[in-house]
């Protein structure tokens, strides 16, 4: 079972780059972030067209997720994380498929920081933690796959110091991704490739793909109920380097 996660940074934008992908690389589920659209925009037709069941939670021009199904209907669990009411964002969606919950998390950027949304990011990643410690609860198979906007260590940015006031590196987003994965997770790719420098995201400024100026945002962690079943991990790099491409490659894991 191949389970992926995309920041696809607009859906109908690059609908021909996210079909071209699933064709070559027949990924079983994918998780999607920033789909830029709303609900009535998806494009369902061509997603059904290409083979994948869907579940999405959209949002006009900001955020929006989804998860896909290959020859499947996923099974909407949630499409929202628990603990604020009054948080209308869609950054997140949990769906059942072959007997394994998949989620699809878009966690805040946090910049500028310090300030609200930094702060909001923070409060996020609590919220996210108390709702992952319900699945380890019930050992249930759970893959938390998503954008975390958070480059855990530094191996998962390139040497520079040009981030150093950036939210995604900031000593309180690394504790808050390190306390999560404490909690009993498993950091799939990291967990296969310890001390590779493996990047998923390359800005589209200052010519940093073809520098491979890149850092690893986009994680799939791993419920201590399928990490035996871990078989392989990586990042399907190429698809940074398209035409009218993401500035996100999909990272993903195989299950046997």
């Amino acid at each position: 079972m191949k389970i992926a996660t995309f920041n696809i940074n607009n859906i109908n934008r690059r609908l021909p780059n996210l079909l071209a992908w699933m064709r070559a690389a027949k990924p079983d589920v994918v998780a999607l972030q920033e789909l830029k659209a709303s609900d009535g925009e998806f494009p369902a037709a061509a997603i059904e067209k290409a083979g994948y069941g869907a579940v999405w939670r959209g949002q006009k021009t900001w955020n929006g997720v989804a998860i896909l199904a290959r020859g499947a209907e996923p099974v909407l669990t949630r499409d929202r994380l628990p603990g604020r009411p009054d948080d209308h964002e869609a950054r997140y969606i949990e769906a059942a498929v072959r007997g394994v919950i998949v989620t699809s998390i878009y966690l805040p950027n946090g910049n500028p920081q310090p300030g609200p949304k930094f702060d909001y990011k923070l409060d996020w990643f609590a919220r996210l933690k108390r709702h992952a410690k319900t699945f380890l609860k019930q050992d249930l198979p759970v893959v938390l796959a998503g954008d975390y906007n958070v480059a855990p260590t530094e191996i998962d940015i390139y040497p520079t110091r040009s981030w150093d006031k950036d939210a995604l590196i900031q000593p309180k987003s690394r504790a808050a991704f390190a306390s999560l994965v404490e909690q009993g997770w498993c950091d799939a790719i990291r967990e296969l490739h310890r001390e590779k420098r493996i990047y998923t995201f390359w800005d589209y400024k200052r010519n940093r793909w073809p520098r491979d100026a890149g850092l690893r945002l986009d994680h799939l962690l791993l419920s201590p109920a399928l990490v035996s079943r871990l078989a392989k991990a990586g990042v399907d790099k190429k698809v940074r380097g398209e035409d009218g491409a993401s500035d996100h490659a999909p990272a993903w894991v195989v299950l046997k």
